[in-house]
């Protein structure tokens, strides 16, 4: 479903990625942990089309995202949640959700209203449909993205840390929402720093350090039994 092929991303001299290769599988969840600073956001603004490798090929369902034509081929097969929720400010919920489906995929505003309560209802916030960002708190506006994501229906959905801005009482309630979408066939990867969520839902866990991948395997294998000694002691740090 994805494959990155020595991917390389610089900005000036300063070298983030290096010969990244990676292969996620359709309907795979895929968790990447790191230190700060390891190239993890960077790896996944690649898939996403945010940011053009220096170097290397990334390819989604096969087909190679180019400068030209990764606006297609994003809009086609992935969706993407942030660190910070990037709901706009000035538009209901509603609003928010329905806007990717209307203007996008060309969606009616009956259909894309549907779609948008099915999935405030996934999320557990049908009745903040006519709220605004600003009333409500940092859990639920991540949900409220979560919800917009899923809206767009698309195959893949990407999360770059996305409980990182959260106080830490509404983490769970953000993570509760994402164990469920663990479970469905959807292809999932997230960069997170919650490493039990990531020995919950995880077929595969992924370790970057200094912009390299230094080590993956299944969760139960990776955290009792690291390979390489840079996981063994990120690791020591993180979980004492």
């Amino acid at each position: 479903m994805i494959r990155l092929k020595e991917v390389c991303k610089s900005f000036g001299n300063l070298e983030v990625l290096k010969n990244i290769c990676l292969h996620v599988r359709e309907g795979e969840k895929v968790t990447i942990i790191g230190p700060s600073g390891s190239g993890k956001s960077t790896l996944i603004r690649c898939i996403n089309g945010l940011e053009e490798p220096t170097d290397g090929d990334v390819l989604l369902n096969g087909e190679l995202l180019t400068h030209h034509s990764r606006t297609y081929l994003v809009r086609s097969y992935c969706a993407m949640v942030f660190q910070q929720f990037n709901l706009y400010p000035h538009m209901s919920v509603l609003a928010n959700i329905t806007l990717a489906p209307v203007k996008l995929q060309k969606k009616s505003r009956a259909q894309a209203e549907e779609i948008a309560y099915h999935y405030l209802d996934v999320v557990g916030l049908r009745d903040k449909a006519a709220a605004y960002p600003a009333t409500l708190s940092g859990g639920q506006q991540q949900r409220i993205a979560i919800a917009r994501a899923l809206a767009t229906k698309q195959k893949i959905l990407l999360f770059d840390e996305p409980t990182s801005a959260l106080d830490p009482e509404m983490v769970q309630e953000v993570l509760d929402v994402m164990i469920r979408l663990s479970r469905e066939s959807i292809t999932m990867v997230v960069v997170t720093h919650e490493m039990g969520f990531a020995r919950q839902v995880a077929d595969r866990v992924i370790f970057m350090d200094n912009g390299v991948l230094v080590e993956e395997g299944p969760p139960a294998e990776f955290f009792e039994h690291p390979k390489n000694e840079r996981t063994s002691v990120f690791l020591s740090k993180i979980l004492r």
